[in-house]
């Protein structure tokens, strides 16, 4: 499949973006680990998605090929006004969203203020709030995310070790899958980004009950990087939320459960509201 896109310039960044298929525009948002970016995100959903869709994978600020700015503070904030800026620039005045953890809570942040511009929303493993009571935070995952560029810096080893927490079955976090985000970790831009501090949080908790687009909320029960507590918070708060959970399953129920993942998301797209 033939990817059309670039750059696409939004005040001073520049944000990379890769568009595949035809349709009503969806925009997918990968997680926050090193090394991520939307297209080793998605590989195994764009696919599917391009049948259907004019289908747009997205590298955030400080990921992937985009612009590594240096943000201190209301990063989610940051990403959604960078978002609706640059869907502007490219004529798409309204689109649904799909986002993995870290992409999933900017896509939430995205719903909450421009409730105008989206039409429906996927989150996976995202974790929008402070607080859950199944599990103590930081969570495993974020914990190893953390200590990833600290200490003696980035390793093959420390990256297999994050990636194996994002996943049920350790057969996916294949050698090919550790030495391409590893490579993608230690990027010149992006070793001296890691030198200033990283964003402080932006606990989104306040602000779940202004969420009024349709909303398909998508959990591993085995998800190691998100508690399941905080899917059912946000299944409680939004407008108008479901929420599926995929047994056997890590952070990664798109790459771990492709064929189930694509078959309800499709669903979800295509249901007519009554």
């Amino acid at each position: 499949m033939t990817a059309v896109g670039g750059y696409v310039q939004v005040g001073d960044l520049k944000l990379y973006y890769e568009e595949y298929g035809e349709g009503p525009p969806v925009v997918c948002l990968h997680g926050g680990g090193p090394g991520a970016d939307s297209r080793s995100n998605f590989r195994s959903n764009v696919g599917a998605l391009a049948e259907r869709h004019r289908t747009l994978l997205v590298d955030l600020p400080q990921f992937g090929k985009s612009d590594k700015p240096v943000i201190v503070d209301n990063v989610l904030s940051r990403n959604a006004t960078h978002l609706h800026a640059a869907l502007n620039e490219l004529g798409i005045p309204r689109a649904s969203f799909i986002g993995n953890s870290f992409g999933g809570q900017t896509a939430i942040k995205f719903a909450i203020d421009y409730p105008d511009s989206i039409d429906r929303l996927v989150v996976i493993g995202s974790n929008p709030v402070a607080r859950s009571i199944f599990s103590p935070m930081p969570v495993e995952g974020v914990k190893r995310i953390a200590e990833y560029y600290k200490g003696e810096g980035p390793t093959r080893e420390k990256m297999r070790t994050i990636l194996q927490t994002l996943v049920y079955d350790p057969d996916y976090v294949t050698d090919e899958v550790v030495d391409s985000r590893y490579q993608a970790s230690i990027e010149p831009d992006l070793l001296q980004l890691k030198k200033h501090p990283a964003p402080h949080r932006q606990d989104l908790s306040a602000e779940l009950d202004r969420v009024k687009a349709p909303t398909l909320i998508i959990w591993g029960l085995d998800d190691r990087a998100g508690p399941l507590d905080v899917g059912l918070q946000m299944a409680r708060a939004f407008a108008n939320a479901e929420l599926h959970i995929f047994g056997k399953t890590g952070h990664w129920a798109q790459v771990e459960r492709a064929y189930e993942f694509n078959r309800v998301v499709g669903e979800f797209f295509s249901r007519k509201e009554s």
